[in-house]
This record gives structure tokens, C-alpha cells and sequence, in this order.
């Protein structure tokens, strides 16, 4: 048995020191409880593994990269306001981890990520879309919650804090031309450009140096401000969301209204106008 077989949601395979990890989680890539195991167990084996530079993200389904986070899974957390936390979740733990690993991860989208995928994608070095067939949004607050995978701190590094508070606040999704105008990813690009690109750029930094690479990336890094403080207030403020009676009512009149089945998701938009009147 190979070192990243048995996964339920996660593919990968390994070429030229580039890990392509491909999410194969029918019917919309929920980032359920089994996403969010697999994904805990391939990061730290990407991070051991010595023939791995380079770590690719796509996705199987042609429509869906990560739809968002099981609104199931957050209506388990608690109804009343918990105490002030002093470090990050698991969740946002996970992410932080994967963005801080001395090797680059790139996002190659040609589908839907809202929410948790916007959130994953947000946590890697680079990302790339493809025209047509990229949407992103962090829809949250249409729930009456927030983003709280770390959304609400790195959108704003990327495009702005008046941008982030238009995507964050909107709920609308934003395609891949208007995504890289704003830096909430790297480039757009056609369709049939996108993996032969993306391939490319991963192989050619996978031929790097390791150590080279890895100094590289902390010093850019050390250009920002820690993000860890931030992290935490996001988690305070999101538990405060999670257990507010309207917020819970709106995400259970999310899953009574279709959310989460792939023919509402391909037309969210019209589900949220409904829960925000």
C-alpha cells in the first residue's frame, strides 16, 4: 500500500516532484468531516516526503472544486457564546500548517469554491483559474455567520480591505477575470490553458533547489505581518456567529431550502437572495 493510498476524498499521485492532489468527493466536494480527515492525513505525509516539492490542488468534478463547509458539521458546534480562545481551531490549524510548509502548494481552480474551498485555496502560495469556469465567494454572512477558516484575514491581504469587505459582505461570487484584477488569484486563464500552465510552473519550481525554495518563500512571508493574532479574533468572532439563534435558523433554512445538493449549489445565489429577503 503506498504512502497517500486509502483516502476517501483525496487523490494523489506524485511526477517530476510535484504531488497532485486531486479532490474526488461526489456529489459537490463538501469540505465534510471525511475532506477535512483526509486532508489532516496528507498534510503532514507531504510534509515528510522528500520527493515532493511542489503540491498541486484540483479537483475531479468539472464544476465544483470545494462547494464550502458542511453547514451540517458548523450547526454541531455550540448554541451559547463560548470563552474567548487563545489559539486557532482545528480547522484553521490544518490550513495554517499547509501555508507554512517549506514547499509551495498551488491552487489550479475550474469550478466553484465558496466558503471552506474559498478558504483552502486562500491558505496556499499561489492560485490560478480558469475563465468560465471559476466562481469564488465567502457566502457566510448571508447564513448569519462569518468566514471562519481564516477568510476574513487573507482576503483582505490579497485584495484590500474595501474589496474584502465587498466579497465578504456581497455573498456574490466573483469569476476568474475579476479574481485576478484584484489579486484573489494569480492569473485567469482559458481552460485549456489552465493545467498545461499550472504544470508547468510547478515542474519548473520543482526542479529548484529545496532549501533555496524554502528560504524564499519565509522571506517573503517575513514581508507581512503575523496573521496568527488576527486567526485568533476571526475564531472568537466566528464561534459568537455560530451560536446566534438567527444564524442557526438561517443555516437550517439553508438545508431545507436545497442547499448542499448540486443543482441549488450551481445557482446558489438564488437560494441566498431568499434567506436574505
Amino acid at each position: 500500500m503506498g504512502r497517500y493510498d486509502g483516502m476517501q476524498a483525496l487523490q494523489v499521485e506524485v511526477e517530476k516532484r510535484v504531488a497532485w492532489v486531486t479532490i474526488d468527493h461526489p456529489p459537490v466536494n463538501l469540505f465534510d468531516i471525511t475532506l477535512f480527515l483526509d486532508l489532516g492525513r496528507l498534510v503532514p505525509l507531504l510534509e515528510d516526503d522528500r520527493d515532493v516539492q511542489v503540491i498541486v490542488f484540483r479537483s475531479a468534478d468539472p464544476e465544483f472544486f470545494i462547494a464550502h463547509a458542511d453547514v451540517s458539521w458548523i450547526l454541531t458546534l455550540p448554541e451559547t457564546k463560548p470563552e474567548p480562545i487563545t489559539e486557532v481551531g482545528p480547522f484553521v490549524a490544518l490550513l495554517e500548517r499547509l501555508r507554512r510548509m517549506p514547499k509551495v502548494s498551488i491552487g489550479a481552480i475550474a469550478g466553484i469554491a465558496r466558503g471552506g474551498g474559498s478558504e483552502l485555496l486562500l491558505s496556499l502560495d499561489m492560485r490560478f483559474a480558469a475563465r468560465g469556469k471559476t466562481r469564488l465567494a465567502q457566502p457566510e454572512v448571508a447564513l448569519g455567520i462569518i468566514p471562519g477558516g481564516s477568510g476574513t484575514q487573507r482576503l483582505g491581504r490579497l485584495v484590500g480591505r474595501a474589496r474584502a469587505l465587498e466579497i465578504i459582505l456581497g455573498c456574490g461570487d466573483v469569476g476568474a477575470d475579476e479574481a485576478a484584477a484584484i489579486g484573489y488569484v494569480n492569473r485567469a486563464l482559458d481552460e485549456n490553458e489552465l493545467m498545461p500552465f499550472v504544470r508547468a510552473l510547478a515542474e519548473r519550481i520543482a526542479a529548484m533547489p529545496a532549501e533555496a525554495v524554502r528560504l524564499a518563500k519565509e522571506a517573503v512571508d517575513c514581508a507581512l505581518p503575523p496573521v496568527e493574532p488576527g486567526l485568533v479574533a476571526e475564531g472568537e468572532r466566528f464561534n459568537e456567529s455560530v451560536a446566534l439563534p438567527e444564524a442557526r435558523a438561517r443555516m437550517r433554512e439553508f438545508l431545507a431550502g436545497g442547499g448542499q445538493t448540486r443543482a441549488v449549489e450551481l445557482t446558489l445565489g438564488e437560494l441566498l437572495g431568499k434567506l436574505v429577503g
